[in-house]
């Protein structure tokens, strides 16, 4: 298959490179790296992208800001950073890459634990994650030929130092092991899911 992996230098995104790589042929996208590069918050953008990569038969996005603060401190431009970069630029990527994918293609997105476990300061990722999780269930019924799901990995082991404060008692899984959900919808059947790796 020839794959799309928007947001392959991140820590998920290179594991999934990684995971794929001996089976397909991937096409690494990034927002300044890769072999393509495109701004999710820009339909131009994609559009450029998808001129240049021609048709594909899968397009994974594991990418996506989100801006994390106390309800109370923040403001609605940073509550937007996630609406208009994790949400609406995936769900640009569908809208536009659609066009693109060969009969039987598949997009996979990328929400995460957080839309369903509540953590300080996560506010604008929950409502993000959900708001993608109920994207990829609703469109699966209209991507006519296609098929779309979800992963939502846990906070990644490579990340603990970082991250691990804001996760107190949470489970971690390492890349390589997200990076089987990502493949999982590639290669299998099914559509309107989302792969839960926690």
């Amino acid at each position: 298959m020839k794959i799309l992996v928007i947001g392959a230098s991140g820590t998920v995104g290179k594991g999934i490179v990684e995971n794929l790589r001996p089976n397909h042929e991937v096409i690494r996208v990034g927002r300044q790296s890769g072999d393509l590069q495109v701004d999710l918050t820009n339909d131009d953008s994609i559009q450029q992208l998808f001129s240049r990569s021609g048709n594909v038969d899968a397009i994974v996005a594991a990418t996506g800001s989100v801006h994390f603060a106390p309800l109370g401190e923040m403001k609605t431009d940073e509550f937007a950073i996630g609406l208009q970069d994790k949400l609406m630029g995936q769900v640009r990527l569908v809208m536009i890459g659609k066009d693109y994918l060969n009969p039987g293609g598949s997009f996979t997105l990328t929400s995460g634990i957080l839309a369903q476990h509540a953590i300080r300061g996560g506010v604008s990722a929950m409502a993000v994650n959900r708001a993608l999780e109920g994207f990829v269930q609703s469109a699966a019924f209209e991507l006519a030929g296609l098929r779309i799901n979800a992963v939502s990995p846990t906070v990644l082991t490579e990340a603990l130092e970082s991250y691990g404060p804001f996760f107190p008692g949470f489970e971690s899984a390492t890349a390589a092991r997200v990076a089987l959900a990502y493949r999982r919808s590639i290669e299998g059947i099914e559509t309107g899911q989302v792969f839960r790796v926690w």
